[in-house]
């Protein structure tokens, strides 16, 4: 998809959410469209780590919830702005992350996910056995100051105007995700994930890209995270629990990697099904995980696989990533 589509359909995007905060007056519709699109961040996220590096993990949920703790202690303490807490709580957790991805993707396939598992439970059992720091079990406030970035937080945090502020950054990182993967670096990444021993034949260092696509999957997880913290103005263990990235991953199965946009695709109808569900049966999880095995055995690509076969033309193959990462270097020879 060429660089001027992507511009036009971020705009469309851009402009169906506007629509959608205006024309909508239920505020419980509004707030529940809210949630799913917080949600859709979290879920592109941990997409990304999929689509990219072939990996499942499950304490994405980790940098979900350390977001909200790290700018609710920073503003408790006074140590700084809250823009600049916002700022240190995603560049922070993305940096952690890389030098945590050093280590944890060099292990493959489900040991990654029980390593993660392992990790995210390890941080759960800290934040809720930290009462001093925390609040333990009970969770903390985020005293979120009268401004922020210029904007009035007491306007913000209404209905209409938080659904727009989501949903805009969850189109935005979208955008970024788009033009960054369609360069050099997404050939990388997707040559590694396929054949990671062809690419270091080809000269890729295969460590540093793979690290490097798990520091970005928790970094936008991260943004989900400061978005959640900033709706709720609260902020608790239950966040950084395996369940939430296990909903999260259902997300991500049910919208599918094929495209980018699929996993938060994934989380907005995994929402509105739990809403009609849950008026309808007492047990709507039972109904969704039969709903979601049927997904898996008749649609393993996940909706966005669906509407991609549906509406897509027919088109020459395009290069392997391996070729596109090679070409260059072939046309210099």
């Amino acid at each position: 998809m060429s660089i001027a589509r992507i511009l036009l359909f971020t705009v469309v995007a851009l402009a169906l959410g506007a629509a959608v905060a205006t024309l909508v007056g239920s505020s419980t519709v509004l707030s529940l469209l809210t949630q799913a699109t917080i949600f859709a961040v979290f879920a592109l996220g941990l997409g990304l780590l999929l689509r990219q590096n072939g990996l499942v993990s499950f304490g994405h949920a980790t940098f979900f919830g350390s977001a909200g703790y790290v700018v609710a202690i920073l503003l408790q303490v006074h140590a700084m702005p809250a823009e600049a807490a916002v700022l240190v709580a995603v560049l922070g957790i993305t940096a952690i992350a890389f030098v945590l991805g050093l280590v944890v993707v060099r292990v493959p396939g489900i040991a990654f996910g029980m390593l993660t598992l392992a990790v995210g439970q390890m941080v759960y059992l800290s934040a809720s056995r930290s009462r001093g720091l925390t609040g333990g079990a009970d969770g903390m406030n985020v005293d979120w100051p009268s401004t922020l970035f210029g904007a009035q937080v007491s306007a913000l945090l209404k209905p209409p105007a938080m659904f727009a502020l989501c949903w805009s950054v969850m189109v935005l990182v979208m955008l970024a995700l788009s033009l960054l993967l369609r360069g050099r670096f997404g050939a990388i990444t997707e040559a590694v994930r396929d054949n990671e021993e062809r690419a270091r034949f080809i000269g890729i260092r295969t460590l540093l890209p793979r690290a490097a696509v798990f520091a970005l999957s928790a970094g936008v997880t991260a943004i989900g995270g400061v978005l959640s913290a900033l709706n709720t103005g609260f902020v608790s263990p239950e966040n950084l629990h395996w369940s939430v990235s296990g909903t999260a991953l259902m997300m991500v199965v049910v919208g599918g990697t094929r495209a980018l946009w699929g996993p938060a695709l994934g989380a907005i109808f995994y929402f509105l099904v739990k809403d009609w569900l849950g008026d309808y049966a007492s047990h709507w999880m039972a109904i969704f995980g039969v709903g979601l095995i049927v997904v898996i055995v008749f649609a393993p690509q996940g909706i966005s696989g669906a509407v991609v076969r549906l509406f897509g033309r027919r088109t020459a193959l395009p290069k392997s990533p391996i070729e596109r990462v090679a070409a260059p270097e072939v046309e210099r020879a």
